[in-house]
């Protein structure tokens, strides 16, 4: 039986390196890895989230980062996998790759399809628990914008809380008064998991609604900065949170473009972190591109303002 695990503190949602011929480059990903994980205060992986490109991976490609990258940390830190289907049946086959590979939880993403049609609460139900009983890994909802017709009302979150292999929520409501009941719904209804927000474009405004820290793709490049935020949010010191921030903005602004994450979004960050030295290549897949022109010129600007350009004569190649 896996061990019940409740998530807190920094979980970057990673970043996969690829190769030219975009293959995963399995040296630079374990690299990577235990790069992420020597970090005081990163307390998990995550392995195939939007951040990852998980819509470009096939189940068994999926299934190998999660397998590469557990074995990358040797348990230093847990590995939790994305979980991103369209049917009861394919997210238990999934879930049980995930598994074998090395996963301590699943990160639980909507089915697709919900966000055309909607759903009813009882199919959300029955997802996890089909999902828990299967894998019996550690279970985090996935909790998706309040405008979209795949987000959960705070009445089934708290339902969802007290399924026994939920033990965390991964909350980007982006809409802060709903936000704010979500919050209030898991405490109590479910005290004994953890909230983590995952609203990368205002990491601070969502961190003092008291959650248990974040799982965002910009901890993937910047876990450094997002520890330290983090840290002074929880001491309460909100002058020094305001000054972090305040570093991180330029890099919010050029890779979220001042609102919700867009596809590119990943695509830029990449960029970022070649320039800033954390990562080997911005190669992605299709049809996402990689940054050119005035939108490389950007990134390096943000990159430089904010003091991690290391590559100072990178250009667009």
């Amino acid at each position: 039986m896996v061990e019940r695990r409740s998530y807190s503190g920094i979980l970057p949602a990673m970043q996969v390196p690829m190769l030219d011929n975009m293959d995963i480059d399995e040296a630079e990903l374990r690299r990577f890895s235990g790069w992420l994980a020597g970090f005081e205060g990163v307390n998990g992986l995550v392995t195939n989230g939007h951040t990852g490109e998980v819509f470009s991976f096939t189940a068994r490609e999926r299934a190998e980062v999660t397998r590469i990258v557990a074995d990358a940390v040797g348990g230093s830190v847990p590995v939790i996998s994305g979980l991103a289907c369209e049917g009861i049946r394919d997210g238990i086959e999934q879930a049980e790759m995930a598994r074998e590979a090395g996963a301590d939880g699943l990160l639980v993403m909507p089915f697709h399809h919900w966000l055309r049609f909607g759903h009813r609460p009882q199919h959300v139900i029955d997802y996890f628990t089909a999902v828990g009983e299967a894998s019996d890994l550690n279970l985090v909802v996935h909790v998706y914008p309040a405008w979209t017709k795949a987000s959960y009302s705070s009445e089934l979150l708290g339902e969802l809380g007290r399924i026994p292999w939920v033990t965390c929520f991964k909350v980007g409501t982006r809409e802060m008064s709903q936000y704010a009941r979500d919050i209030a719904s898991i405490r109590e209804n479910a005290p004994d998991t953890t909230i983590l927000t995952c609203h990368d474009e205002y990491l601070l405004a969502s961190m003092v609604q008291g959650v248990d820290g974040a799982l965002v793709g910009f901890a993937s490049f910047i876990p450094d900065l997002i520890v330290a935020l983090y840290e002074a949010v929880k001491a309460g010191d909100l002058h020094r949170a305001q000054e972090i921030q305040a570093q991180i903005l330029p890099l919010k602004e050029v890779v979220y473009s001042s609102g919700e994450p867009s596809g590119e979004a990943h695509a830029r960050m990449k960029t970022a972190m070649v320039l800033a030295g954390r990562f080997k290549s911005p190669v992605v897949r299709p049809p996402s591109e990689v940054a050119k022109g005035r939108t490389f010129e950007a990134i390096k600007s943000a990159v430089e303002q904010s003091g991690l350009l290391k590559l100072e004569t990178a250009t667009t190649g």
